[in-house]
């Protein structure tokens, strides 16, 4: 989950522990009911996949909200529109295979994202029922996990956990359970205490 650069930051910023907490609470190997449930609502998803040369690319996707088929907990499709003609993510996904999805979801505010293996699929049978589809790219799941929501903009509006010189950044709720605190990085944990002392404590 984590490599070299990961851990010399982590370690940098003190926040080893709340990475190897989050990985323990978070990280699944295949989609549960309310991953489910968000994928079917979205009618967008971002694609990212890796060139031969290690370069990474981000595609959007959009479609008929649940236009991303979940086939099985360890399955999804995608269906790919007419497009520029460049096939690049797709030529990625021939080429390497890798993939990552991510999944936003304004209204909660939640995101998910899916790490994955892929293969691009063009057969009649494949396409069948996708109307407008010119491929297919199934993603076998290696692993989800979700992110907070907190600086996702709703309906145009900036969100309010951005940081700002004139106002502070309410705390996010979450740094405050109990099986959570022990891991928060030293300020982060300072920061809740502090504010639980002044009754500040925003959620």
């Amino acid at each position: 989950m984590y490599g070299d650069g990961s851990r010399g930051l982590q370690d940098a910023f003190d926040s080893r522990r709340l990475a190897d907490r989050l990985e323990e609470l978070t990280v699944h190997d295949e989609l549960n009911d309310d991953d489910i449930d968000l994928i079917g609502t979205q009618s967008t998803v971002w694609l990212a996949t890796v060139d031969t040369e290690g370069w990474p690319d981000v595609s959007y996707k959009g479609g008929d909200p649940g236009f991303v088929q979940v086939i099985s907990p360890t399955e999804v499709r995608i269906p790919i529109f007419n497009g520029n003609g460049q096939w690049r993510s797709l030529g990625n996904i021939v080429d390497t295979g890798k993939v990552a999805l991510l999944f936003v979801d304004p209204e909660r505010p939640w995101r998910i994202r899916i790490h994955g293996t892929a293969e691009v699929l063009t057969g009649t049978t494949d396409l069948a029922g996708l109307v407008g589809a010119q491929a297919v790219v199934k993603v076998t799941i290696g692993r989800v996990f979700p992110n907070c929501g907190r600086y996702i903009h709703q309906d145009g509006v900036i969100s309010k956990n951005v940081p700002r010189d004139d106002v502070s950044a309410p705390i996010p709720e979450w740094k405050t359970f109990e099986f959570i605190r022990d891991a928060l990085p030293a300020k982060d944990l300072a920061e809740v205490e502090a504010a639980e002392a002044d009754g500040e404590l925003n959620d």
